[in-house]
């Protein structure tokens, strides 16, 4: 079968120049501060996932096989190459389903574009603050994009966003910390774009699914170092019209819309559109779980009242995390909607504290999960990408009494952001396990004033234990 060749890139090059030629001074302030609470809350969690055991298995393997030193294993005191540090800290950023999601692309932002930008800091010293929050923002602003434009169809069709997508920021945000022109940074994209890979199956238990950030972000590291070095990629990437990405990994050219990639770059800032996690679970199950709490709120009821949860919402949430509870491990457990609520019904919480191996495969937990049904509602799936988390959630009580909640966004969302308090909490909280206290403070403190650092390595120093 013969196919058209053609290397018409409005879409890559035009992101590839808003990457190259963004500047300090055009970020909104309002959106630097956001990013600074953003990439906070990122570093909270990869400390916090520096001693699961997904993550010591990568770091053990990575020191053996690996004899390269010049990269900090965040929360540790072990260093590794760049691309193998992206590995391990993006792994330990999403260890643990704490880490922020931008809703409406489908995305793990921080968790793919701090891995690959902070050893850059480090490789290449002297990079400021204000650099580096700039090439951050970058890269926060074109993985959500991307997402955008394939739509809901591509995690519903198996696809792993996170790991798909990720690429594009991690390529973007790395190319703008290298401070490659225009050309270069379309070669980095289509690097980085060849190697965009993941399945939704490892959900259901696998390891694997927590390094698909870490991959992502090896891999467009790996984008913008060798295009710096005059490396060649698919100048294309997004928009050929065969085995493009966009093409590839949608099931029709009607499920994608090219226009999203480039859509209000520089004015409509996307890097608002994250949210940050305040359940230890996938983000999916933000809107049920805040539905019962708020039900609570209302008439206090626990697990012994309930007869059944009825949770309506779209197409892909029902997909993604509506499935019968298997006891499988605690990626399955986080991934759950069923589990995550008959954990809060017990537990009135459901941090990182509710997820141990005797608690996923506990009975009266998985008795309970039997009694929470999960059901699409067209209407929600009619809606789109930008309500795929919305929920009508029904609490029927032994009493007879049914209480019901419609909640369209999660606390901590874009539409709810929490307070610095919250997320500076959260972070200080989740640090605390890797590092003494006056150093979270003082990773605290760079982090929030970001643009005062002379040198963005510190960021890396402060994440190293001693």
């Amino acid at each position: 079968m013969a196919h058209e060749s053609t290397t018409d890139n409005p879409y890559t090059r035009g992101i590839a120049e808003f990457v190259a030629n963004l500047t300090y001074e055009a970020i909104p302030e309002d959106v630097r501060r956001r990013l600074k609470l953003l990439m906070l809350d990122s570093l909270g969690c990869a400390l916090y996932g520096a001693d699961l055991e997904w993550s010591r298995i990568l770091q053990d393997k990575l020191s053996v096989i690996d004899t390269t030193r010049s990269c900090a294993i965040w929360g540790t005191s072990k260093k590794l190459s760049a691309p193998h540090a992206a590995l391990v800290n993006g792994t330990q950023v999403q260890g643990f389903e704490l880490d922020d999601v931008h809703r409406a692309g489908v995305l793990h932002v921080g968790a793919v574009v701090l891995p690959a930008l902070i050893p850059l800091a480090e490789m290449k010293s002297g990079m400021s603050g204000r650099e580096f929050l700039t090439a951050a923002a970058a890269g926060y602003e074109i993985g959500p994009r991307v997402g955008l434009c394939m739509g809901p169809a591509h995690i519903a069709s198996g696809w792993h966003s996170g790991a798909t997508l990720g690429v594009f920021s991690a390529a973007a945000g790395a190319a703008r910390g290298l401070k490659l022109n225009a050309e270069k940074t379309v070669h980095a994209l289509g690097i980085a774009g060849t190697q965009s890979a993941g399945l939704m199956a490892a959900q259901f238990g696998a390891m694997v699914k927590r390094m698909h950030a870490g991959r992502s972000s090896q891999s467009g590291l790996y984008g913008a170092l060798f295009a710096e070095a005059g490396f060649t990629g698919i100048v294309n990437v997004l928009e050929s019209e065969y085995g493009g990405f966009c093409t590839t990994m949608s099931q029709s050219k009607d499920q994608f819309d090219l226009k999203e990639l480039t859509a209000g770059l520089g004015t409509t800032w996307q890097t608002m559109g994250v949210a940050l996690k305040f359940y230890a679970c996938v983000g999916s199950n933000h809107t049920t779980l805040d539905a019962i709490r708020d039900m609570q709120a209302e008439r206090p009821f626990g697990a012994k009242d309930v007869k059944k949860i009825v949770v309506h919402g779209s197409k892909v949430t029902m997909e993604h995390v509506g499935w019968k509870y298997v006891p499988q491990g605690l990626t399955s457990a986080q991934l759950n909607l069923p589990y995550c609520v008959a954990t809060w019904l017990l537990d009135g919480d459901c941090f990182v504290d509710q997820f141990t191996d005797a608690k996923v495969a506990d009975p009266a937990r998985m008795a309970l999960a039997e009694k929470v049904e999960v059901r699409e509602d067209k209407d929600i799936t009619a809606r789109g990408a930008k309500f795929r988390h919305m929920v009508h959630a029904e609490a029927h009580l032994n009493d007879g009494t049914v209480m019901k909640r419609t909640v369209e966004a999660a606390r901590g969302s874009e539409k709810k952001f929490a307070s610095d308090a919250d997320v500076v909490h959260k972070f200080e909280k989740l640090a605390a396990k890797a590092l003494p206290k006056a150093q979270v403070a003082k990773l605290r403190d760079a982090m929030l004033g970001l643009e005062k650092l002379a040198d963005a390595a510190e960021l890396a120093r402060l994440m190293t234990c001693k």
